[in-house]
Parts: structure tokens; sequence; C-alpha cells
């Protein structure tokens, strides 16, 4: 089977870890697809992303069964290529937002963390236990996410985190009553789908940017996309779709 399935309908592109069998495990093949998928969707047609899973399990972190038997340099080489799917994920221009119905492990909440946001059911759960594997992982998006203390906390522990404590922390947006995940889905593509795809686009990147640097560097960057939307012309749409609504 396809490690990542990708489906465009709509307007809203699905892409699906799809390793049930392995608890969708991330390998090598993962990887690479996620690394071709996300390519593949800087397309027109395309408005938001969502990240599910096949099966009851997000994603069971990294598989270490395929390092059975690799050496140091592979093992590298593997972390390097993990690194640049989740960067993939995060410097897509669409808003992409991860679904979660199940268990997250290490590597699975790189790629929620690289998510714009995540929604998520009640069965819903969390664990970083890379120390407790023999290995290194999650330090650098778990401690921007839920802070330096939390993310220290859960490493040095690899306990699991509940929804909702995951909700408080920050990992989880939003959080849906029992039974009610694809509804908050359906509502929340809805949402997204009503703005403009540039604005949008702009907002993210302007949004990304200026997290790296400070408060008036940030407003200049925020200045550019202003200018940017106003060359495109496409933003006086926008303002009289709002009119017409407010004037009903």
């Amino acid at each position: 089977m396809d490690p990542v399935l990708l489906r465009k309908a709509g307007g809203v592109a699905e892409v699906t870890l799809n390793r049930p069998e392995a608890r969708n495990a991330l390998n090598l093949p993962m990887c690479e697809a996620l690394l071709e998928t996300f390519a593949a969707l800087d397309d027109d047609e395309v408005r938001l992303v969502l990240v599910r899973a096949a099966g009851p399990v997000f994603c069971a972190g990294a598989d270490l069964k395929e390092r059975k038997g690799k050496d140091a340099a592979w093992v590298r080489r593997r972390r390097l290529t993990s690194f640049a799917a989740y960067e993939a994920i995060e410097r897509c221009s669409k808003p992409v937002v991860a679904v979660l119905d199940g268990p997250v492990v290490g590597s699975g909440g790189e790629i929620a963390m690289s998510c714009d946001f995540v929604l998520a059911s009640p069965a819903t759960t969390f664990r970083f236990p890379e120390p407790h594997w023999g290995t290194i992982g999650a330090t650098q998006r778990l401690q921007r996410v839920i802070g330096k203390r939390r993310a220290k906390e859960l490493l040095f522990t690899g306990r699991s985190l509940g929804a909702h404590e995951a909700w408080q922390f920050g990992l989880v947006t939003r959080l849906a009553a029992e039974g009610e995940l694809d509804k908050l889905v359906r509502e929340t593509v809805d949402a997204i789908a009503d703005a403009p795809p540039r604005a949008l686009s702009l907002t993210k990147q302007a949004v990304d940017l200026g997290e790296e640097t400070t408060l008036s560097n940030g407003i200049r960057i925020e200045m550019s996309a202003i200018e940017r939307n106003l060359a495109a012309g496409d933003w006086r749409r926008g303002v009289d779709e709002f009119a017409n609504k407010v004037g009903k």
C-alpha cells in the first residue's frame, strides 16, 4: 500500500497516513511520500489541507524496526529526511489542519505540530518517549508549542497526555465532544473555505515569519503582506462579499 494517500475534492486535500498495519509508524518511505505529497499541493484548486490517519492510531512514532542492521550514517540520513518532511508540511502555503483520533506518539506529534492547528477527539493521546527509546526528538517544536518546562517533563518521563490536558497545554487547538469530531472538521473546513485564498496564504506567511522576529519587524512583514494583497486586487471581492453579508 502507498504509505501516504492524497485525495482532493471540493477544494480540500486530504493527506492520510496509510500504514495502519504498523500503527502508522513513520518510516523512510512515509517520509519521502510526505515530501512528495506536499510538493503536489501547490495547486490553485486546493484551498486547505487535512492531515489524517488510517486506522485507530494516528502515528505510533518512528518505525524503529527499519533501523535494525543499519549504521549510524543511514540513521542520520533517515532523520534528515523526516525533518525535511515536517518542514514541507510547515511550509505549505495552504492552511494545514491535523485531525487526530487516537494515540499520537513521537514523530506523530512532530507531524501534528507541523500543521497550522489541531482538531482532536477525546480518544486522542500524546506521548513523547524518544529519550526512553534511546534516541532524541521533539526537543524543538514541542517546547515552542507548550513551553520549555512542560516539554522537559513530557520528554523526561515519557508519560501519556490525555486529550483534555493536551488541549490545556496547546497541543490540541479544538477538542471535539464525544462522537462529534467529523462535525467539528466540517465546520472548520467550511469556515476556512469561506475566506479568500490569497488573504489566507499571506496571513499564514506573515504569522510564521513574524514568530521569528521582533514586533517592529513583524509589523513590517505584515505591511509587506498587505501591499502584496492590495497589488493583486482580489481583496475587493472579499470586501464586497462581507458588505453583502452584513447588509442581509
